[in-house]
């Protein structure tokens, strides 16, 4: 098996991230044992789950000798605003593609991005191609970027929606790994990760890299959009695709991947009531703050299986907190 050392990273992350008890919270949802890990804190735009993956995309540019780095998301992506962060720690240009209209305002990571100077294009490369696996719309929008002005030459190396290629999940391999140490060091049984799904990268790296350790830690990935076609087999491939990258052959099928997909609500990036009132309580027994387009979504998510006893009072889970605070906001109406 090949290590992770084995490949080129830029160091850009404060690890190990933090992990927390949360034990006011989990006397307000009558147990179980509820502990989360700090990944808004490690560093890159005010934090987030994709510095993580960053370090070895970054890396990986670099190598390759590219002068610009192109991305894709929404207007309110965290994982735009950490990649511009990212590259301009390096020396490299940020190019943000963001599906939508251009708004009036720049507010939360749109704000950020213009501060750090990043060549954002205002452009939904998808508009009209239905309902696509990731794997169709990475191709679609790396397609469709090339024919964007300036973004045709050899010097630009493209980064996947989320970072969500196999080079890119080794972060949350790590992760993983992280976790495991951190549970043996402190005696603690992990029974259960909870995440936010967007693109599933980060749920596919820790899928991988529970496996990879020898741990029987379950991962419930939270899903916040409903974005994708047969998301679930996309999520096992990609953990597949990081085990071979790493030497290794996992074997995962789609129904190894825990996906839930009943706390969308109406959309990616409209925030239910349930999403709300998770924040608020977060906030309001820890002082931890989380957003409303991931983590809040994921938060009610985990309420939710507490309170139906998916989750039992007996059991331990960790809580991934993937950042995206600066998406709040640009929702200040509904708090």
């Amino acid at each position: 098996m090949r290590g992770l050392d084995d490949f080129p990273r830029v160091r850009f992350a404060h690890l190990p991230s933090a992990l927390e008890e949360l034990p006011r919270f989990s006397e307000a949802l009558g147990g179980p044992r509820i502990l989360i890990k700090r990944d808004d804190q490690i560093g890159l735009g005010v934090g987030g789950n994709k510095t993580r993956k960053l370090e070895f995309l970054i890396a990986d540019a670099l190598e390759k000798g590219a002068r610009k780095v192109v991305t894709f998301g929404g207007l309110q992506s965290n994982h735009a605003r950490q990649t511009a962060s990212a590259a301009r720690k390096v020396g490299l240009e940020p190019v943000l593609v963001l599906s939508g209209k251009k708004p009036e305002r720049f507010q939360g990571n749109l704000l950020l991005d213009r501060i750090y100077g990043a060549d954002i294009r205002f452009v939904n490369l998808l508009e009209g191609k239905g309902l696509l696996t990731i794997e169709e719309a990475r191709r679609i929008m790396e397609l469709g970027a090339r024919a964007l002005p300036g973004l045709g030459g050899k010097d630009v190396y493209f980064i996947p929606v989320g970072g969500h290629s196999p080079v890119g999940i080794l972060g949350y391999v790590n992760a993983a790994l992280e976790l495991h140490r951190q549970a043996q060091e402190r005696g603690i049984r992990v029974d259960y990760a909870v995440v936010a799904a967007g693109t599933g990268g980060t749920m596919a790296g820790l899928m991988a890299g529970f496996r990879l350790a020898g741990a029987d830690t379950k991962v419930l990935g939270i899903d916040v959009g409903r974005l994708w076609r047969n998301f679930p087999a996309s999520i096992a491939r990609m953990a597949n695709e990081v085990g071979e990258l790493l030497g290794e052959e996992l074997g995962f099928a789609a129904g190894d991947v825990h996906l839930y997909t009943d706390y969308v609500g109406k959309a990616y990036a409209v925030p239910t009531e349930e999403c709300v009132e998770a924040i608020k309580l977060l906030a309001r027994t820890e002082g931890i703050v989380l957003d409303p387009v991931y983590t809040g979504k994921a938060m009610a998510g985990l309420v939710d299986l507490v309170r139906k006893k998916v989750i039992g009072e007996g059991e331990t889970v960790v809580f991934f907190h993937t950042g995206g605070v600066p998406g709040l906001f640009a929702y200040e109406e509904l708090f």
